[in-house]
């Protein structure tokens, strides 16, 4: 029987089993190693199709003018970019991300852009949102939950800090729902390390990505976690038969 102690102080970085304290800087290094190619990869490794999901991500938000979203592990800003003009002038979006270079890169697309008057800038952790209740109308985490160390934690965090009303989007790689399909996935992501070195001189950043995928809880599990973290009437959309799964938690109403 393994020892309790030990339990309590590792966890998963892909396949390998590290100290607690250990996996945030290491999470912190890949997106470091791949943060200025990120998008390019993205675009390589997904085939496009992550911009249709996105888009989809961004439909089930149902934002409207004047509201407030968090765009959680925003990373290079994606979704921040498409927010803005949607909550408008008398909206806010917050752009939020532990890693510093992955926001330096979403900052100066952001600048670019020329959309910086609604869009703020934050380095946070997930697991503690440095917000007050009840401030979003909307909180999205995309490819992000995965590689949060306590995702229980980061759930209630963003339950905490949502209106009531308001809703969270986790869009996640997932489990296919189809074999014959699920095993194709499984060869061609084998690809994405090799994929990785030739774009980025990075393969173990893309090896730890498969690795993360393998590990993150089912689409069941995971609408289980968000319930007990206190959101309601959860739900999921799979994209690409599980590939990838949009689950949506609301913020019980007053």
């Amino acid at each position: 029987m393994s020892d309790p102690t030990e339990q309590d102080t590792t966890t998963h970085f892909g396949y390998e089993e590290v100290p607690v304290a250990e996996k945030e800087e290491r999470v912190g290094q890949v997106f470091r190693s791949v943060a200025q190619r990120y998008d390019i990869m993205n675009d390589v490794i997904s085939l496009g199709s992550h911009r249709l999901i996105k888009r989809y991500t961004i439909e089930l938000s149902a934002l409207r003018k004047g509201q407030k979203v968090l765009d959680l592990a925003g990373g290079t800003g994606d979704f921040s970019i498409k927010f803005a003009p949607i909550v408008g002038d008398t909206g806010q979006v917050v752009l939020a991300d532990i890693n510093e270079a992955m926001l330096h890169v979403g900052r100066d697309r952001i600048i670019d852009k020329g959309l910086s008057e609604n869009i703020e800038i934050a380095q946070v952790n997930a697991e503690c949102l440095p917000f007050a209740d009840n401030t979003f109308d909307c909180i999205c985490i995309a490819y992000g939950l995965r590689n949060v160390t306590d995702k229980d934690a980061a759930l209630a965090s963003m339950q905490r800090v949502l209106k009531p009303g308001g809703r969270v989007l986790v869009l996640e790689f997932s489990k296919p729902t189809n074999d014959l399909l699920g095993k194709a996935y499984d060869t061609y992501s084998k690809l994405w390390p090799v994929a990785g070195k030739m774009l980025t001189g990075d393969a173990d950043s893309y090896q730890y990505l498969v690795e993360s995928i393998r590990m993150h809880p089912d689409q069941d599990t995971l609408k289980s976690m968000m319930e007990n973290a206190g959101l309601v009437n959860c739900k999921y959309h799979n994209v690409l038969s599980g590939i990838s799964a949009i689950h949506i938690g609301f913020k019980a109403a007053d």
